[in-house]
């Protein structure tokens, strides 16, 4: 389509969590049939949780306020106090969650470095402890990994199938850091179950990039599920009239999944564009959902400066993060917004 609106009026690259209701989620909203959930009678919820766990091939789900709160919960439903986690050192249960493990969970995480996401899968296996009598050792309860990540790199259904055979292998569980699980379906070109058949649960985020308002939801078993719903509650996520939310969430999985694709060429066509720019290099073999990076080598502005030129003419960034920056593509950004930034940043470039 044309010019898509902006949001308050400026554009805005530093997440796809940013993407604000669409007026069809606002109705939806406004006449969104609820009751109380902690007592299971809100319908809309209801439908919300049935259909994510459709979508993901698994038998239950549950809403929750937050991507943060579906993941601890999978670990504080998957795995017992002192028991070992397995995970990339740079996902975001490490980096981005606050030390919620230690605290919720009471799990140790012990953290793989990996390449682009993914955990070599030799070192994964030497890392799974093996003695289950061995009294000095933790028990290994869960292997986790995201996909897509926060970096914008997607594992494929090899890799995944690969995980699943080690997992099944030593009798461990593996859960999803979906967040971004529909981009990363569309970047493969897969139904997300194609995905989610080699994972026990999965959370997906409604607020990235799908235009929600609030909420992920987790997906698995049905007795895992149940167990959940009760931890939910402990950590204070149990929520009452929580269809007014579940009804975007409803339209975020159907509608705007659908859409994503064009983020994806958005981003690349931003990765064309910025090649242009004198002073930069563009990390293009990183694009591949909706994400785009790159690095200022000659560039005659800061990170800081840079973020600051361009909040004058109404244009939002993130600073860099390790020497790398970010822009992020969404259903609020549109090509000709794209040629405005990189407009802006050929003339500081000057």
């Amino acid at each position: 389509g044309g010019l898509n609106i902006m949001i308050n009026g400026k554009i805005d690259l530093r997440s796809d969590t940013v993407t604000v209701p669409t007026d069809e989620m606002r109705q939806a909203m406004c006449t969104a049939v609820v009751g109380d959930d902690v007592y299971g009678d809100d319908v809309t919820v209801n439908a919300l949780e049935a259909l994510a766990a459709e979508m993901m091939g698994k038998e239950a789900g549950l809403f929750v306020p937050s991507g943060v709160m579906s993941n601890q919960l999978a670990l504080f439903t998957h795995a017992n106090r002192g028991d070992e986690v397995i995970l990339p050192d740079n996902c975001h249960i490490v980096s981005h969650e606050a030390g919620a493990a230690a605290i919720i969970a009471g799990v140790q995480l012990r953290t793989v470095q990996n390449v682009a996401g993914e955990m070599p899968l030799d070192i994964l296996e030497s890392y799974i402890r093996k003695d289950a009598n061995d009294i000095h050792q933790p028990k290994t309860a869960l292997i986790t990994y995201e996909n897509a990540d926060s970096d914008g790199q997607v594992r494929d259904l090899a890799y995944m199938k690969n995980v699943k055979a080690l997992a099944d292998k030593y009798h461990l569980p593996i859960h999803l850091d979906g967040a971004r699980i529909f981009n990363a379906a569309t970047y493969l070109g897969v139904d997300v179950k194609e995905m989610t058949q080699y994972v026990d649960t999965v959370s997906v985020c409604l607020s990235k990039g799908l235009c929600a308002p609030v909420g992920s939801v987790l997906v698995g078993s049905a007795d895992f599920i149940a167990q959940a719903r009760r931890k939910r509650k402990i950590i204070g996520g149990g929520m009452r009239q929580v269809g007014i939310l579940a009804a975007a969430g409803k339209i975020a999985l159907t509608e705007m999944t659908k859409r994503l694709q064009q983020d994806h060429d958005n981003a690349a066509y931003m990765v064309e564009r910025m090649k242009e720019i004198k002073g930069i290099t563009v990390l293009a073999e990183r694009q591949q959902i909706s994400m785009v990076f790159f690095c200022l080598q000659d560039y005659p502005l800061t990170s800081a400066e840079l973020v600051a030129y361009l909040a004058k003419h109404d244009v939002i960034i993130n600073g860099e993060d390790n020497g790398v920056m970010r822009f992020v593509t969404h259903k609020y950004v549109s090509k000709e917004e794209i040629d405005k930034v990189v407009e802006l940043m050929k003339k500081a470039s000057v």
